[in-house]
Parts: C-alpha cells; sequence; structure tokens
C-alpha cells in the first residue's frame, strides 16, 4: 500500500501563489500547507482563504467557533461550487468543559410540500429547499462565539467585493456547470462571463451581488434571510418559476439542536450526530470492524472488510431518526451481528462474531430501502460538499460539513442575491414529505481517548464521507498511523451492489497487485484513478503530551491547514 503523496507540487504552488496574492491583510498566519502543527490551536480548510479566514479570527483572540463562522462563511464564497449560504450543514462542537453540542442547518422541505405532485428534476427551482447555512452559522457564532460578527464576516465580504483568483479545480467544476448556469439570469450572471464563457484558473472572481448580501446578512445578524428584503427576494424568485419555497416556510425555519450519538472503537470513544447527519453510520461502521483483527489480515484484505461493514451500516441510514433506530444501530450486540454478514479471507477467524460469520445476502432485518442506491449516486463520480475543523489552545473542537448537494446544487441564483441554492427537493434526495429535512451522508467525527479529544474531522465525497472518515480513523486507531498518514492512504468504497471501487490514483494509490488480490478475495472490483474521488477529509490531531494541535487537508484536493501566527 502506498501513500498518497502530497497535492502536486505545481498545482500547490499555484494555489499558496494565488493565495498569498488574494490575501488582504497584511497581519500573516504561518506559512500554508497541507500539514500544520501549533501550540495556539489550528485550522483546516478546502480552500487556502478560508483557512486563512478561520486562522486570522485565531490570531485575534477568537475561539474555534469564530474561526469556523469565519470559515464557513469565507469558503461559501472561495468554493461556491461545493458550498453556499444558500446550501445545509451540520456543526459539531466540543467546549473547553467537555461538553459536546450539535447544530442542524439541514435544508428543509416547506410545510405543504407534496412529492407525489411536485415536478421531478435533477436541477433548477423544482430541487430548491429552505436553505439552512445562515440560520446555523448566526447560532453558533451567538453561543459559541467571542468576537464581533463584523469581525468574523469581513474576509468572506472582502473576498466576495474584492474578488479572489480561482484555483484550478473550482474553475474545472464551474466549466463543467456552465451549461447549467447559462439557463438561469441570476446564475449567468454570477458565474459567467459577459460573453457567456466561464472563468478559468486565476482570473479574478468579483461578487458584488453576494457581497450586498453578506453585508445584510451580518448587519442585520441574519434575521433579513428569513424575515426581510432577502427573504422577500428569495420568496418572490422561487415562487415565480414554479418552486416550493415560500415566504412562510422561510420565517419558519429554525438551525435545530442535533442530537448527539456515541459509539467506541478499540478504546476510543467516538461522538458523531443523529439523523439528518451519518454520525450513526460511522459509528456503527466501526463498531462493526471492532469483530475483526486488523493484524490477521494484510492492507488489501482489511479494505475488503472495511468496504463491506461501511455499506451494510449505510443501509440503516433511512430507518433512523427515532431513539428505537438509532440505539439498535449504536449498540455492540447489533454490529456484532451485522457483522456476521462481512465475507472474509480464508483462514481469517472473527473475533466475538460466533457463528454465521461470512454469510451473504441481506442481514435479518436491515432496513435496506430501495431509494438508497440513487441517494448514494448522487454526485458520487465527481464528489462535492466541503468540510472544515477548528480547535482552539482553550480546548474548543469544531467540526463542519457544508454542502450544496450536487457541484453548483440546483444551480439557480437569484437575480441580486448572488448566492447558489442547493439541491434538495424533486428526488434528488429521496421522496421528501412536508416539513422533512435532507438526508445525508454528513458525519462530522470526534475522537476520544480518555475523555480527551484526539481527532476532529470530517469530510466532503457524497456517500464517501462516511468510508473516507472511517478509513481514517481506522488507520490511525488500527495502523498507529499519525494523521497526516491516515488520511494520505488509498481509500475503498464498496456501493450497494456489492462492487469495491479502489483509488487507484498513479503514485498515490493501491498497487496493481493489491487491486488484483482484492479480486482474487471474490470482490468485484472497479478501479478509478481521479484524484479526490474518495472522499476529501479536513480534520485536527491534538497531542495532549505536547499540547501540539496538527492539522491535516486532504492531499489530492487544494485546501490548507494552517495555524495563527506565533505558534
Amino acid at each position: 500500500m502506498r501513500r498518497k503523496p502530497r497535492f502536486t507540487a505545481v498545482v500547490l504552488a499555484f494555489v499558496l501563489v494565488l493565495w498569498a496574492g488574494t490575501r488582504p491583510f497584511a497581519a500573516a498566519a504561518q506559512s500554508a500547507g497541507q500539514v500544520a502543527r501549533s501550540h495556539r490551536g489550528m485550522v483546516a480548510a478546502a480552500q487556502p482563504l478560508a483557512s486563512d479566514a478561520g486562522a486570522r479570527m485565531l490570531e485575534m483572540g477568537g475561539n474555534a467557533a469564530d474561526a469556523a463562522v469565519a470559515a464557513a462563511f469565507a469558503i461559501a464564497v472561495v468554493e461556491p461550487t461545493m458550498n453556499s449560504i444558500g446550501g445545509r450543514n451540520q456543526i459539531l462542537v466540543r467546549l473547553p468543559d467537555g461538553s459536546v453540542h450539535g447544530i442542524d442547518g439541514t435544508t428543509q422541505a416547506p410545510a405543504g410540500y407534496d412529492p407525489d405532485s411536485a415536478p421531478q428534476a435533477s436541477y433548477g427551482y423544482a430541487v430548491i429547499g429552505v436553505p439552512g447555512v445562515v440560520a446555523a452559522l448566526m447560532r453558533l457564532h451567538e453561543e459559541y462565539g467571542s468576537l464581533s460578527l463584523e469581525t468574523v464576516m469581513a474576509p468572506a465580504i472582502d473576498y466576495a467585493e474584492r474578488g479572489f483568483r480561482l484555483l484550478p479545480a473550482e474553475a474545472l467544476r464551474q466549466r463543467h456547470g456552465a451549461e447549467r448556469a447559462a439557463e438561469f439570469e441570476g446564475t449567468r450572471e454570477a458565474y459567467l462571463k459577459p460573453d457567456g464563457t466561464p472563468y478559468r484558473a486565476g482570473d479574478l472572481l468579483v461578487q458584488p451581488d453576494l457581497a450586498r448580501t453578506l453585508h445584510t446578512i451580518r448587519d442585520t445578524r441574519g434575521h433579513d434571510f428569513y424575515h426581510g428584503r432577502i427573504a422577500h427576494r428569495i420568496a418572490e424568485d422561487i415562487q415565480a418559476h414554479g418552486g416550493a419555497v415560500t415566504l412562510e416556510s422561510l420565517e419558519r425555519y429554525r438551525a435545530l439542536d442535533a442530537r448527539i450519538v456515541r459509539g467506541h472503537y478499540r478504546g476510543f470513544d467516538l461522538i458523531g450526530m443523529d439523523v439528518p447527519a451519518a454520525g450513526v453510520v460511522s459509528i456503527q461502521a466501526l463498531q462493526i470492524l471492532e469483530n475483526f483483527e486488523r493484524a490477521s489480515m494484510d492492507a488489501p484484505a482489511w479494505a475488503t472488510v472495511v468496504g463491506q461493514a461501511v455499506s451494510l451500516a449505510s443501509r440503516e441510514l433511512r430507518a433512523l431518526g427515532t431513539d428505537t433506530a438509532s440505539a439498535r444501530a449504536l449498540s455492540v450486540e447489533w454490529a456484532r451481528r451485522v457483522a456476521r454478514a462481512i465475507r472474509v479471507p480464508a483462514g481469517v477467524v472473527p473475533t466475538g462474531v460466533g457463528e454465521g460469520a461470512g454469510a451473504r445476502g441481506r442481514l435479518p432485518g436491515s432496513a435496506a430501502h430501495p431509494e438508497l442506491p440513487a441517494l448514494a449516486a448522487r454526485g458520487d463520480e465527481h464528489g462535492h460538499t466541503t468540510h472544515l475543523s477548528t480547535a482552539d489552545s482553550a480546548g474548543m473542537f469544531v467540526s463542519l460539513t457544508q454542502t450544496l448537494g450536487p457541484s453548483m446544487g440546483s444551480a439557480v441564483v437569484t437575480p441580486g442575491l448572488g448566492l447558489l441554492y442547493a439541491a434538495t427537493l424533486g428526488g434528488y434526495l429521496g421522496r421528501m414529505k412536508g416539513g422533512a429535512r435532507a438526508r445525508s451522508f454528513i458525519s462530522p467525527l470526534l475522537v476520544l481517548e480518555n475523555g480527551r479529544p484526539v481527532l476532529v474531522l470530517g469530510a466532503a465525497g457524497g456517500a464517501r464521507i462516511v468510508s473516507a472518515v472511517v478509513q481514517a480513523v481506522s488507520h490511525f486507531v488500527d495502523d498507529g498511523l499519525d494523521l497526516e498518514r491516515a488520511v494520505a492512504a488509498p481509500r475503498v468504497h464498496m456501493d450497494f451492489t456489492g462492487t469495491l471501487s479502489v483509488e487507484t490514483v498513479p503514485d498515490a494509490g493501491w498497487r496493481a497487485a493489491a487491486v488484483a488480490e482484492m479480486r482474487d478475495l471474490g470482490f468485484a472490483v472497479r478501479p478509478i484513478p481521479r484524484p479526490g474521488a474518495f472522499g476529501r477529509i479536513h480534520g485536527i490531531r491534538f497531542d495532549a503530551a505536547t499540547r501540539t494541535w496538527i492539522g491535516v487537508a486532504e492531499p489530492d484536493w487544494e485546501g490548507t491547514a494552517l495555524a495563527p501566527s506565533g505558534s
């Protein structure tokens, strides 16, 4: 098994030159890179300007919540195909006193929404639900932040007003979405040049409409987005084009308390969030893996077990959400029962599984749902979503995942507002009923040892979010890898047909011999050589012995880990 190399040197150099040239303030955080160390906190995000925005908050004496709010607003400006203030997010917060809290900013179907009579579409006005990002970020700041909202939103507003240089992958995604963007007046204005062509890597993208929207959010503390001029403009535009969002549905929206879920893995404590997030799925997959000895298998064999564990755990997603279903999925006994359905290499004896290990077929009582394969397939080919993690020297940690759904979401921008809306309705995330919130594979996660955080992480990448998170934790715990190498290790992902997709990025993925071994074990294997196709992790490791925060950005993406200056 080979490690992924760091992001290609030429591309990373291009990224950092643009980052340095766009940075509006002279006060400097430490040099950006994909791994950073600090004694004063850390930010890891999928775009250098977002990492920079968060690190600035730490430099000014702000806490991890301030850094997360600044980075989240900033990345909605500078990585707009992956997320938006018109989208959804899930936020996991660990306070210095050890308490853990969650904020659910998921998009929602309006109360009167009827999936049976609603238009079915993959993009456009019909797929827009009520946005949740603004409400969730306002709540994160109000309840846990320490700096003023003016301060934490300043970087995002600056990037929108003055512009920023497009990074290569963002420019590529905008080019892929240009045909859809051209269909909508507001999207053409925001993301296409006057001649109708998309912006290229290195071009300056200025977003004056989005800047004005951000100014209003800042000045009204988000109230206008759901109750004022912005809300009226959103509702009028969506209603005029046959969409479901109404002014009443905006006014009724709230960022909710997320239900915290807990589990264990080989002596480590796991903390995530219940549906509409997928923390239960990540925890269950790891608890399934606990029934197998990593030392009894080589890396390719272990990868096939991991793929099966994640696939089996993911089948529970549609049934989760009630206390009974989630409690069952989190139980050690249920994990042991699920583990019996995993096929293991000959000669490997699972621990604690008992009779029936290696049985094929659907697990009795499994809540597999006919919509799950479609849900898992959405956006998997190119991935979507963004994730960021922050930590401060006082012991606060934030894990935040933010998304539009597929790249560019609905592809709709309301003229004059500058923000893209997420894809939520119209069958994109299943047949949602009125008032329901969009379920997803989003999985912010905390890993603790002896009650102290050791990892805060999460990922982007659609259905491959959970498999990326689970594999990183397994590499850290089972293989004893540091977070950098745990994130860099090549990954697998098993879909609901039983096909095992295998990361084969040249000089970074699985070797041909390992792929052949997985086939020899009896699995249908699909090699995928594309970078970034197996989830993108941005996480932080805390070393309590040295009081050091180690930030790690996905090595085949454009993000960075960044420490405050003076660390």
